[in-house]
């Protein structure tokens, strides 16, 4: 018998073979020298569903649907004068439909490829097919190998442990030293959860490890978890999209100075043009978190519910926790979270577009350390005052004021700039003298005492 742990892309092609041929699981398992339930594992974990018909007939799957006289129950144009069994669509709209299942699947081979009455059959079916049962393989395996394999109860337990010990003074060499039941990971990757900005302590804990200048590195050591991207792909989002069509979606993003320096964070309301941007000191998912808490709390749940139903954001490790924007802290449900695809900016291209007016004023490799919220929130008003084509030559912040109220732009703390005060240039934020009546006349909001630099 084959020892080998993992099926291969040719034994997968022998197996849909020989379901085509309507083998049993036992002629499969001696064919492949492999034991029967790994060739019913496999198929019951990798087969298909296809609502499909046969030969002369739509797919329908109601029990009533041979005695249906039912008839443009779905009132389309194309079924006037046809049946409603012989149509698709009709049993979404029929009282009495009622779900039948093919009982044959209930027992092995559990599919449909071999079945001798499949050309007289219009139920829902499932097949074994060799090419989706491998790219599934291919998935579940990189899953599984990246990632941090922690749960989310165990990473809490070690960061209410370790983080206080770390800020105590105390060295992770000698906290593993007295507490190795306590610590479910090695030295090495403690240090990698640290770096990642997973626990409540950081690299300044630790008084030695700061003497040191950091290795440079082309990939980070610490993956983001991708378990948190299950349900809200980017394939989900067009799904969602394409079931709610007027959704208005606010694209999040963050935008750099230097390494390790402060990080904007970047709102991005789609079908307004209209962005706000909040300083943070780091670029960790708590502090994204935090300002949605925020603003959560600012609008209410009414109002925060209307302007962001549903979030689009990338894969950077500072939207690795959608729970805690998808839920306010008391875990009531208030927004929807998808993720775009990996090297995809274009998804999320109305966002990047809009940061090519931020580095006009704060140009690529400018740091972020020397601002505070006053000014990026002075940064905002004129770019969100500048007009668009796009908008019939109006503002962004005039057709926000229009959809949504002045009500909600001053809790931003959003105001308009005139036309000919508008700058998009470093000298904007290069008034730094508080005095000079130029940025006097320019700086027309404070920066909101709720939204301090995360």
């Amino acid at each position: 018998m084959n020892t080998a742990s993992h099926l291969t892309k040719f034994e997968r092609k022998l197996i849909e073979k020989y379901l085509n041929e309507g083998r049993t699981f036992q002629f499969i398992a001696q064919a492949l020298h492999r034991h029967n339930s790994t060739i019913s594992r496999e198929i019951t974990k990798h087969f298909e569903f296809k609502k499909i018909g046969c030969h002369g007939n739509a797919f329908n799957d109601c029990r009533n649907r041979h005695d249906c006289t039912n008839r443009n129950l779905c009132a389309h144009n194309n079924c006037m004068n046809k049946l409603c069994k012989r149509c698709t669509d009709c049993c979404h709209h029929c009282p009495d439909y009622a779900q039948e299942t093919c009982e044959l699947l209930k027992k092995p081979p559990y599919v449909c490829n071999g079945c001798p009455t499949r050309s007289k059959c219009t139920l829902e079916k499932r097949f074994y097919f060799a090419s989706h049962a491998q790219k599934e393989y291919k998935h579940i395996l990189s899953e599984s190998r990246s990632g941090i394999r922690i749960s989310k109860e165990r990473l809490s337990e070690l960061d209410s442990f370790l983080s206080p010990l770390l800020q105590n003074g105390q060295s992770i060499d000698h906290i593993l030293a007295h507490n190795p039941e306590k610590i479910p990971c090695s030295r090495r990757t403690l240090y990698n959860y640290i770096d990642a900005g997973i626990l409540t302590a950081r690299n300044i804990d630790l008084p030695k490890k700061v003497r040191f200048r950091s290795r440079t590195s082309l990939k980070s050591s610490t993956h983001v978890s991708r378990s948190c991207r299950l349900g809200r792909s980017y394939k989900d989002f067009m799904a969602f999209k394409k079931k709610h069509p007027q959704c208005p979606v606010v694209e999040l993003d963050s935008v750099e100075g230097i390494k390790g320096g402060k990080v904007l964070l970047t709102v991005h309301f789609v079908q307004c043009e209209f962005m706000l941007a909040f300083l943070r000191q780091k670029n960790t998912a708590k502090s994204v978190a935090k300002i949605f808490d925020s603003l959560y709390h600012l609008l209410g749940p009414i109002t925060f519910r209307q302007l962001f139903p549903l979030l689009l954001v990338d894969n950077g490790s500072a939207f690795s926790n959608p729970d805690s924007l998808e839920k306010d802290p008391l875990n009531n449900f208030r927004t929807r979270v998808f993720y775009c695809n990996p090297l995809a900016p274009y998804q999320k291209g109305a966002a990047e577009n809009n940061h090519t007016f931020i580095r006009r004023i704060v140009p690529k490799g400018t740091s972020f350390n020397t601002f505070t919220q006053q000014d990026i929130t002075l940064m905002m008003n004129h770019i969100n005052s500048y007009s668009r084509s796009t908008l019939n030559n109006r503002s962004p912040y005039d057709v926000f004021l229009q959809t949504y109220g002045k009500e909600i732009l001053d809790i931003f703390h959003a105001s308009p700039i005139p036309p000919n005060k508008i700058i998009l240039h470093p000298k904007l934020l290069s008034l730094s003298n508080t005095s000079c009546p130029e940025k006097q006349n320019h700086t027309s909001v404070s920066a909101p005492p709720e939204f301090p630099a995360q």
